[in-house]
């Protein structure tokens, strides 16, 4: 069973926003929540937006389902409800894993005349940013916004999309794995090679893994039916696995996770569903909290009449960041947590 341990989760968002009042449709995202000189002027930032939060209509757009994503689209969802939307106009679509879908659907959006656009993921993001140049997007569970080719600088956007960002704390996540696995000498990165924000963390991770004397073998994966293959190769050849938070191997960590227990082989994770999965530890972000800052800046755009290209790329604090660990993962390893990650 899996034992989380909170870093300091501190409240990230503070959306008492009473002018908001709302609406959400369910179907099959920082920069700083509004102050209170904001809230205190609600009523004339509606009238100044044009927008009622009672009648907005808001349009999410998920990649696929795992543990981290949704996560982060119920944290938005959830936060927005708080605030006063109605979670009848939320329309929330999944694109099962098919990035055409995810162009399908931005379509559907534009044509419902939604008042923003949620994306979840990058694949997601790109198809809502390319469907319009108008309404608002906000992404989030995205790494590199400006390699993504969403924005022009996380500071200032400019265009019609920013968000929140999961970049992982790789270096925090390289020195987990020395601690956990001091014997280790080679470590396998797991990914997939059709995922841009994938690409970037495993050169970011691998350049991390070398500056402490590692090893690094490489290993892609297309599609889920090369999942399997591909981690037997993988534990056959290094001491420890490290996966980034990456979508194909998140919603297959089981599988993956399988075949490293049964090899009695580490594998440290981008974020702690794929703990929850059967991964062994990680040290990362929060991504239920990830959804909540991007509601945040939802309440910024739609209620305070703020340009979405002025609003800045959020990033989880440190205070954010967290340590889980899979006890019976480490118990069917063999692996002796060190005492100071004991709960």
């Amino acid at each position: 069973m899996k034992k989380l341990f909170a870093l300091c989760l501190a409240a990230v968002v503070a959306l008492g926003l009473a002018a908001c009042g709302g609406s959400t449709s369910s179907s099959a995202a920082a920069s700083e929540p509004g102050t209170s000189d904001a809230a205190s002027s609600a009523a004339a930032s509606v009238a100044a937006a044009g927008k009622d939060p009672a009648n907005c209509k808001i349009g999410v757009i998920q990649l696929t389902e795992h543990v981290a994503l949704d996560a982060a689209r119920d944290g938005f969802i959830d936060a927005l409800v708080e605030a006063g939307f109605n979670r009848e106009n939320i329309d929330v679509q999944n694109a099962q894993g098919e990035i055409p879908n995810c162009a399908t659907i931005a379509t559907k959006f534009v044509n419902d005349k939604v008042d923003l656009i949620l994306a979840v993921a990058t694949p997601a993001a790109q198809a809502a940013a390319q469907a319009t140049t108008e309404i608002p997007i906000l992404a989030t569970a995205v790494t590199d916004f400006v390699s993504a080719g969403l924005v022009n600088s996380d500071e200032v956007p400019g265009g019609n999309v920013s968000g929140t960002s999961d970049m992982n704390p790789i270096e925090e996540q390289a020195d987990l794995l020395v601690k956990l696995v001091p014997e280790a000498k080679t470590v396998g990165i797991l990914y997939c090679s059709a995922e841009d924000n994938s690409i970037l963390q495993a050169g970011l991770a691998k350049a991390a893994f070398e500056a402490r004397g590692l090893t690094v073998n490489e290993y892609t994966a297309a599609d889920v039916n090369e999942i399997q293959p591909v981690t037997t190769k993988a534990v056959g050849e290094v001491d420890a696995l490290y996966v980034p938070t990456d979508n194909l191997f998140a919603e297959n960590m089981p599988t993956a996770a399988l075949v490293a227990e049964n090899a009695k082989i580490p594998v440290i994770c981008g974020e702690s569903g794929m703990v929850d999965s059967g991964g062994t530890a990680t040290y990362g972000i929060n991504y239920y909290n990830l959804g909540k800052l991007a509601a945040a800046q939802a309440v910024e755009i739609l209620v305070d009449g703020k340009d979405v290209g002025t609003v800045p790329v959020g990033f989880a604090s440190v205070e954010d960041l967290e340590f889980a660990v899979n006890e019976a993962n480490c118990e069917a390893i063999g692996l002796t947590l060190p005492e100071d990650l004991k709960g």
